[in-house]
Order: structure tokens, then sequence, then C-alpha cells
């Protein structure tokens, strides 16, 4: 029984440490794409760190990422940026290829 308990175990500290990891880098997409979206508002350095922030913080509304997509499409559109629905899953997409990356780099 003891070497069920131990691949039991084992399992559950593989799955913890996987959804942490996803967590992670789903946040560094959802800054990520906030530089994005800032840069293509032209918003200043220190709007576009506060913006990211306000995107990572807006994916925690709900589960998924229509929160996120809800909030980049009303903001680009307030402010003038020609974009619909599919341009902003695509820049998502984009970004948690990048943001994966990055954790990589950074976790070697």
């Amino acid at each position: 029984m003891t070497d069920f308990d131990d691949r039991e175990r084992a399992f559950e500290t593989k799955f913890a440490r996987d959804a942490e990891m996803q967590f992670k880098i789903t946040a560094r997409r959802n800054r990520l794409v906030g530089e994005w979206a800032a840069e293509k508002m032209n918003l200043t350095a220190e709007e576009t760190d506060a913006y990211a922030k306000g995107v990572v913080q807006a994916d925690f509304e709900e589960a998924g990422d229509e929160d996120v997509v809800r909030k980049l499409l009303g903001d680009l559109t307030s402010a003038g940026v020609d974009i619909d629905d599919a341009g902003i899953r695509t820049a998502l997409a984009d970004k948690m290829v990048e943001a994966r990356r990055q954790y990589i780099e950074q976790a070697s």
C-alpha cells in the first residue's frame, strides 16, 4: 500500500506544481498583452505599468479569458484602436507563447 500512497502523493504534488506554473504563465501573458494594448493606446510608461496590472487583475473576475478579452476590447475600442475580438485573441495566443518561453528561461 505504501507504493500506491507514494504515487498518489507524487501525482498530487505534480498537479499542484503544474497548476501553479500555469497560473504564473497566464498572469505573465496578461501582463504582456496589457503592455501590448497600452502601446497601441499610446500610454506613457507609468500608465502602461498601471494598465498591465489592471489587465492581470481583470482575469480574476471570472474563469477563462472572456473577462480579459472584454476589458481589452472595450479599452482599445474606446481609445480609437481598430481591433476586433479575433485580433485580441491572436494577441493573447502570441503572448502566451512568449510568457511560456520567458517562464522556462527564468526557471533555467
